[in-house]
This record gives C-alpha cells, structure tokens and sequence, in this order.
C-alpha cells in the first residue's frame, strides 16, 4: 500500500477545514493518470485507464468515483474504498455488462437519502477536468453551486510533513544510485534507451512504485527539446548527454538531473559551459531559507546569465518544489511572490536550451527548507556540484 491512513485522515479534515470556511457542503477532487497528484494526496491511489475523482462531504465518509475497471484495483489498494462507478470515468465504448455502474443524478439520490445534501459544492482541478465530467455531475447535481477551491486545496501539498519528506528521500536515494548505472551506460554508439533502461532497472527493483515523468537522456542536438525522453538514436563521441530520472516511492518523487560527455571527457569548453551552470546552482542555493520570495530567489542566476551571455537561452526558473510531482507549485520563477516555509522540499534545477553550440544543459539536485536554511536531499550531488570541473 501506498497510503499512511493517519496522514489520510489528516488531510481529510484539512480538506474539510476548507469546505467549512467556504461554507461549502462537499469537494469533488478530479484526477486521472496525468494529473495524479490531487487525488493521491488524500487515496494512494490512482486507477490505470480510467478517469475519477474523490468526492469529500464536509461530515461523513469520503467516495471514490471511477469506472468499473478500476474499482476491484481500488478497493484492494486506495484509502478510499467506498466506490461508486460512472460511464464518463470509463474508457470510451467499453461494456462492463456485470458490473454496476450509475449516473450522477443517482449519486446525488443516493447522498440525499444518507442525509448527506450537497447546496454548494468546491472543485478542485478546474483546469483540467474533462468538459463531459464536468457537464456530466452539473446536470446529475443540478441546483448545486460549483465553486472553484483548486488553490486552497493544492496549497496543503506544498506544507510536507514528516512522512512525505521521509519518501521524497527515499526516491532521491534511489537517484544516487540510478546516476551512476546511467552514467556507466553512456558512451560513444550506445543508445539513449540503453542509458534510461540502466537508472529505471535499479530503480524499479528497490521498490520505486513509478516515475514522475519519462526518464530523460537527450544527447545532441535532442537536448534541445528541454524534457527529451530516451529514444533509439545512438550516441556520439563529442556529444554532451542531459540525463534525469524522477523515480517515485508511496508516490512522492525524488530526481536528479545532469548534462555529461558522451566520450568520457569534457573538453575544455564543455567543463567552461557546465561550470556556468553550477556557479548559478550555488547562487540559488544560497537563497533557500524561510522567508524569501520566488522573485527574490531567481534574481542572482538571473544576472549570472546576463553577464555570461546565457540569458537568451534562459527557458526555466531556477527553483521549484517537489512531492507528489516532480515539479509543482509553488514555482520560484522572476514573478513569484511565494515565500519559502520551513517543511517545503525544493529542487535547484539550472539550465539552458536553444543554444547555438551546447544545444540544452540541466543540472538539477534538491533540498529540504529549514529554520536556518537548508539541508540537501542527496548529499553526494549536493558536494558533486559544489564544485567547479577542474
């Protein structure tokens, strides 16, 4: 299981703290295979193929919405195991003759017969719930007011407690050892699939549960593409390769990201280039403590690349937190007015794209925010980029 039910429970009475400030009377919480962080913050869970979400009332037990498939998955692995399946959840055109499936108007009946009466009604993931779920629960709760509470929900993922931190560590220490195979694999006529396959397998067999996005090796001209997943082209002598892998443990998150020569060595320009990137990572890293504001955060590596002629080439902000994702809110970019907090786990994440001789380059590794200051999330990348390539 994927789930701490007293860390369930927590965040359920968080969520029902929202819905009782806003007057509210329940929470619909969408999620999907892409968008998975919502509702795996209150379920450890997510269902494969089919789309659902977590329907919270202000008193009472929470209900897990999905579609049939999905539902012997979920009642064997999520915290939620009230289950209720919905033909909108379900991969189009598929037939479940034996399974019992309902409507919303159905729901809503049923609510309204365990005393449970929905008048208004917060969603969370407003901007990514499909127009057919959301038309859907509109007319089967017809009447209900839908008020938007996304922020207010995701900002109780950007707090970590204890146990979060403790597996945000557990997928870093899975990134340590994942750098080295990969790195290993990297040479002249290998392909970029090789490399990826090398840090997954390790991963995989010590107990990563996913990864939060396709593990990246781009080398080349591929680099280019900020976030290049691993495909069959061959490496070449010369080359530099960007690499990052982002293995998941009871779902949170833990990455890595270096740029590295493909030859075994980096010429002279090479270790010049790298050696920018982690004179900026060193600079933002000296900004992590509580109080200080994304558009504080970014202005030293800002300036950095404007001496140093990077700033054309300059895509990402420097910092930005990690959990459920590997990057979500808040996002310490130049426009940024969200503060550091002590809890708050934060990736340094420096690099450039589109440039005319190194393509892209990334360096990226993570710390934990503190009273102080901060403490690195993997101590061995944290004192391997503290220093220039000699």
């Amino acid at each position: 299981m994927y789930y701490n039910l007293k860390e369930t429970e927590a965040r359920l009475e968080k969520t029902r703290e929202i819905l009782r400030a806003k007057n509210l009377d329940a929470a619909l919480i969408y999620f999907d295979e892409l968008n998975i962080a919502n509702g795996w913050y209150l379920s450890g869970w997510c269902g494969q193929f089919e789309k659902g979400a977590i329907l919270v009332p202000v008193q009472g037990e929470p209900w897990l919405l999905g579609g049939p498939e999905s539902e012997p998955f979920a009642k064997q692995s999520s915290a939620i195991t009230n289950t209720r399946s919905f033909p909108v959840f379900m991969v189009p055109d598929e037939e479940y003759p034996n399974a019992e499936i309902i409507d919303f108007a159905m729901l809503n009946k049923e609510l309204k017969n365990s005393n449970t009466k929905i008048k208004r009604l917060g969603m969370v993931g407003t901007n990514t719930i499909p127009r057919q779920v959301y038309l859907d629960f509109a007319e089967g709760f017809e009447g209900v007011e839908i008020v938007d509470i996304t922020d207010a929900y995701e900002i109780l993922r950007s707090y970590k407690s204890r146990w979060e931190i403790e597996n945000i560590l557990k997928a870093v220490s899975f990134c340590d050892v994942a750098y080295d195979r990969m790195k290993e694999a990297i040479k002249p006529g290998a392909f970029e699939f090789e490399v990826a396959a090398a840090g997954e397998a390790y991963c995989r067999a010590n107990g990563a549960d996913s990864f939060a996005y396709r593990t990246i090796v781009g080398s080349g001209e591929r680099a280019q593409a900020v976030v290049p997943t691993a495909t069959n082209r061959k490496m070449n002598a010369g080359e530099l390769v960007m690499i990052g892998i982002a293995p998941r443990f009871n779902g949170y998150a833990g990455t890595m990201g270096d740029t590295l020569p493909v030859s075994g060595e980096f010429t002279q320009d090479q270790k010049d280039c790298m050696n920018h990137l982690r004179e900026v990572m060193r600079l933002t890293k000296n900004m992590l403590r509580p109080g200080v504001s994304g558009k504080e955060i970014d202005v030293p590596g800002r300036l950095y690349y404007q001496k140093h002629g990077l700033f054309d080439y300059l895509v990402c902000p420097f910092a930005h937190t990690i959990g459920l994702m590997e990057a979500e809110a808040p996002f310490y970019g130049p426009n940024s007015e969200d503060v550091l907090v002590p809890g708050m786990t934060v990736m340094v994440d420096v690099s450039f794209f589109g440039h005319p001789k190194f393509h892209g380059a990334r360096i990226e590794t993570g710390y934990v925010i503190t009273e102080n200051g901060c403490t690195p999330m993997s101590p061995k990348m944290d004192k391997y980029f503290s220093e220039d390539l000699k």
